[in-house]
């Protein structure tokens, strides 16, 4: 394939998308895919993963397919390729047959380069055999995390994609992803190039992402007080269970907010028209499950909330990516406690997959329950994990308020003792009970009134006993039995510490706060204001976006993206030339929308001149 120079391609990127200059690592992979090498490429959300394989794909000669996991993730990056003057097909089950066979059509002639479809529509036989007929020369896979049975989101029907390179020898093959481990790397690389392709490490460090983890205590109560100051962003709570995504979404509307819930349970109407909503409309929460999310290209999301926890630090990192996409600063925060872990760990055991896989998701489970107790800084803790060396953020909670440590192995003895004299047979509430020095009818039936360690922390609030325990069991101290649903034990470690051989330092129990800070002191900022930009003009212009998004039935973000909003309200243009000059105008969207948005700022200026 003949090689283009960098200005050209410079050139080529502000004429289709309107940017000035490609982000860190982009140009080496459109490079690397326009010389016709196999790519894996891992980059971090938000990081232009997309562009990375659109570009060489509209500047080849060649037919390329994007294999997707999900219609809504086709149909918004679809959208927003047309609004780029991209021609580009779909295929996939919530269209007609005359719709797919219409844009099949445009795929197999002159009409469209690219055709997007699901991993399940590619594989049927009888489209492998028409696809040998158009000469393809690349297959995108997206989310490719999706096609290793070691990764954290294996979906059986993406391992067909294996046979690939069998079927079509001469076509390349780029995967992408923004997390995988370096067992799910190795697997991703044999299955899809059989260990021949260049594979990118882009990093995994999301900077404007702020980090913090809260005990979950009247957690409902909290996340209402924490989302207060974020009314009118957009953001996303996910629930472990159907009843609570609904009980929350609940809540939150109870309270004013404009919330949704979404899970499966839902049928597909209502879940079509809910992510639409959530894609167009600028202040909705959208209260879901792990079934929303996956390919969400929505840059705006300042808040990811764990209401619970989630199943590893993979699917950890994946979800808080979600949010600011768009650069700017968002935070996430994590509700964490220890029933929700046993839940995490019954979910595994109980669950499909052979002994060696249930043993490494337990330890993908493990490392998140490491970065909930963690004293140090949390984006180190999550890198760390990637294999990525860094230094302490200074936006996370731990570098924000760091946590005392101190020798509590006094209290983890008492805790052992309590474990030990019960038999080793009950889980972490009975526990408590004892320590405590409840009177209950579970103590008095087994008499645990007469032990010794009965009420030996009857002085310490039962929030202090619950972080002792977790953290007890995040170094490894103690283990729920899941064969004995979720009953303590000591382990080898534990009685280390409980012999007095061992030390148990750990965080000093901090009160309950309904608020997180960020980098910026107090509160989070909304970033609906705007440095240097004109606050009341940027809101103006995103609700004429939004008015023109739900009349072309697109997402709001392939009309124009937030910051060129921004350098509308701050640069206020006028002018073709000057609209020209800002970032992600390209010369298709300039025609399309250069009236509107530029008569709604001359309209703007005009009515403001003397104020």
């Amino acid at each position: 394939m003949t090689a283009i120079s960098e200005p050209a391609l410079l050139a080529s990127l502000k004429t289709t998308f309107g940017y000035d200059h490609f982000r860190e690592g982009q140009l080496e992979i459109v490079e690397t895919l326009l010389r016709g090498d196999d790519a894996f490429v891992v980059m971090p959300t938000g990081a232009g993963k997309s562009l990375c394989y659109q570009l060489p794909a509209i500047l080849s000669a060649r037919k390329t397919i994007i294999v997707s996991p999900l219609v809504a993730l086709i149909d918004d990056q679809v959208a927003a390729l047309r609004q780029n003057g991209v021609a580009a097909s779909k295929i996939h089950s919530h269209q007609s047959y005359d719709e797919n066979a219409n844009q099949w059509r445009r795929f197999a002639g002159p009409g469209a380069q690219l055709l997007y479809m699901s991993p399940e529509r590619l594989m049927q036989p009888r489209m492998l055999e028409a696809l040998k007929h158009q000469s393809v020369g690349m297959f995108v896979v997206d989310e490719a995390h999706c096609i290793s049975k070691w990764g954290a989101a294996f979906r059986p029907e993406y391992e067909a994609l294996s046979q690939l390179k069998m079927l079509f020898p001469e076509a390349q093959i780029a995967a992408f992803t923004a997390t995988a481990d370096e067992a799910t790397r190795q697997d991703i690389v044999h299955k899809l190039s059989n260990q021949n392709c260049r594979v990118f490490v882009k990093g995994f460090d999301r900077p404007n992402l702020s980090l913090a983890v809260l005990a979950k205590e009247k957690w409902k109560e909290r996340l209402v007080n924490l989302l207060e100051p974020k009314r009118g962003q957009s953001g996303i709570v996910y629930c472990l269970s159907r009843k609570d995504t609904d009980d929350m979404a609940a809540v939150l509307s109870a309270a004013g907010f404009t919330a949704l819930a979404y899970h499966a349970g839902k049928d597909g109407d209502y879940r079509r028209d809910a992510q639409n909503r959530f894609m167009t409309e600028d202040g909705l929460i959208m209260v879901a499950t792990i079934a929303f999310g996956m390919g969400i290209d929505k840059p705006d999301i300042r808040f990811v909330i764990h209401a619970s926890l989630p199943s590893s630090m993979e699917a950890f990192y994946q979800e808080i990516g979600r949010a600011g996409r768009d650069g700017a600063p968002a935070e996430t925060i994590l509700f964490y406690s220890l029933q929700d872990f046993i839940k995490r760990q019954n979910m595994i055991f109980d669950g499909e997959g052979e002994g060696e896989f249930k043993l490494l998701e337990y330890k993908r489970l493990e490392a998140l329950i490491g970065y909930c107790e963690a004293t140090t800084c949390r984006r180190m803790s999550i890198l760390t994990y990637f294999d990525e060396a860094s230094t302490p953020c200074g936006n996370c909670d731990n570098c924000l308020d760091p946590p005392v440590v101190e020798d509590y192995s006094a209290k983890a003895q008492a805790i052992f003792a309590a474990i030990q004299q019960t038999g080793q047979f009950f889980g972490q509430a009975h526990i408590l009970d004892v320590l405590k020095g409840a009177q209950n009818a579970k103590i008095r039936q087994r008499n645990h009134q007469d032990l010794a360690c009965f009420g030996a922390l009857a002085d310490d609030p039962k929030a202090h006993l619950q972080s002792w325990m977790r953290q007890l069991i995040a170094m490894g101290a103690v283990r729920p039995n899941l064969a004995r649903y979720g009953a303590l034990e000591i382990t080898e470690l534990g009685a280390q510490i409980s012999q007095g051989d061992k030390p148990f330092t750990a965080k000093k129990p901090k009160a309950s706060s309904a608020s997180v800070t960020s980098k910026s002191g107090g509160r989070a900022k909304n970033t609906s204001s705007l440095e240097g930009a004109d606050d009341k003009l940027f809101q103006d212009l995103k609700a004429l976006r939004l008015e023109i998004a739900q009349e072309k039935n697109i997402p709001a973000y392939a009309v124009f993206h937030d910051s060129a909003l921004k350098d509308f309200a701050t640069l206020k243009p006028q002018t073709r030339a000057q609209f020209e000059e800002i970032n992600g105008v390209g010369p298709k969207k300039l025609d399309r929308y250069f009236e509107a948005f530029s008569q709604a700022i001359a309209l703007y200026v005009a009515a403001h001149k003397n104020g």
